[in-house]
């Protein structure tokens, strides 16, 4: 089967002046990897950096040693808050993990967001980038789209190749990032997928008319024998193909941008609305932060899926009010702006249709 799976980030101000307001030891080799950057400054004082690093010299990795230094790097910091997945259907075959997160910009966590109660300590990039990664592999999902992504070459690339992963990456023009001193180059949208359950059939920039920015696109093909039998796909007109389109759209359930998805005629549907009572409400917030404009709550993350050709078997629960604790996002239990969306994807068994 096909899958195509699109990463995207708004471009509009981060800002709370929206109208809507409301490791390890040093015998290990991976340590270097995880150290590598630690004081890294602008990418274009460091050309390496802009050059994806040959999968092939890249030697395989088992991913609880990539867990254990982590964990040894954040030995003295809090442990990462568990959070539960909530069951939405049984008995579906052969699932795929689908992770979407804004893992918030480096760059911008440091010098431009201006997050007032958030300890300086939490935004430190040596502790912060292993606890998204320890997020990341305690889901380890099948396809990953991350958006705010300024280390993907000197960090998420080299190391998620270790383990298995293949990457696609595309910075944002007119990055935020680059007003930043010392910043680690553009940020942007990060697509990975694992390349034992996966292939890549072809890779896009296609650029969103809404805002003139660019954002990734990729088709995949689904490697296993349950997921066979779709050998082409047509064009827009009647193309049988799965759908998923996630990331941070920077806008509210109530306006044009998310009415536009809810009702056009590819026949998607919201993953997190399946955890609300009636399945038709979005959650709360996926972004909850303080600054020095004010206090933002707002849910501007989303995962759009091809309602008849998959089904979502479960979804990670978001955490509540006492859990994220009064200082908000970021935090020391929460690193990023942002909270993850995780979903446990499977196909139906006779798609038909636009998808």
């Amino acid at each position: 089967r096909i899958i195509r799976a699109v990463s995207t980030a708004s471009g509009a101000a981060r800002s709370c002046s929206r109208t809507a307001c409301s490791m390890g030891t040093g015998t290990s080799r991976l340590y270097s990897a995880l150290v590598k950057t630690l004081n890294s400054s602008a990418a274009s004082q460091h050309p390496e950096y802009l050059v994806s690093p040959d999968p092939e010299h890249l030697e395989p990795t088992d991913p609880k040693e990539l867990l254990e230094e982590c964990r040894a790097i954040l030995h003295t910091q809090p442990p990462r808050f568990q959070r539960d997945f909530v069951d939405l259907r049984t008995g579906c075959p052969s699932t795929h993990p689908f992770m979407q997160w804004n893992i918030l910009a480096q760059a911008l966590g440091e010098g431009k967001d201006n997050f007032v109660q958030c300890p300086v300590e939490a935004l430190k990039w040596k502790e912060r980038k292993c606890l998204i990664l320890e997020e990341i592999l305690a889901y380890q999902p099948d396809i990953l789209c991350l958006q705010e992504v300024n280390h993907y070459f000197d960090t998420f690339q080299p190391l998620l190749s270790r383990l298995g992963y293949q990457g696609t990456f595309f910075s944002k023009p007119w990055s935020p990032c680059l007003d930043v001193e010392h910043n680690n180059g553009p940020d942007g949208c990060a697509l990975f997928f694992l390349q034992n359950r996966f292939k890549l059939v072809n890779s896009a920039n296609i650029r969103l008319t809404a805002m003139t920015l660019k954002t990734n696109q990729v088709t995949l093909e689904c490697k296993e024998s349950a997921c066979t039998g779709w050998e082409r796909f047509r064009s827009a007109q009647g193309a049988k193909i799965s759908l998923i389109v996630c990331g941070d759209f920077n806008t509210e359930p109530t306006e044009e941008v998310y009415k536009h998805f809810a009702f056009c005629s590819l026949n998607w549907n919201s993953a997190y609305k399946l955890l609300s009572a009636d399945g038709q409400s979005e959650p709360p917030y996926t972004t909850w932060k303080m600054q020095t404009s004010g206090e933002c709550r707002h849910t501007l993350d989303y995962i759009w899926y091809s309602k008849h050709a998959l089904n979502i078997r479960s979804a990670l629960d978001l955490p509540t009010e006492e859990q994220i604790e009064p200082n908000r996002l970021p935090s020391f239990n929460y690193r990023s702006d942002h909270l993850s969306l995780v979903c446990d994807f499977s196909f139906t068994e006779e798609p038909d249709g636009l998808l």
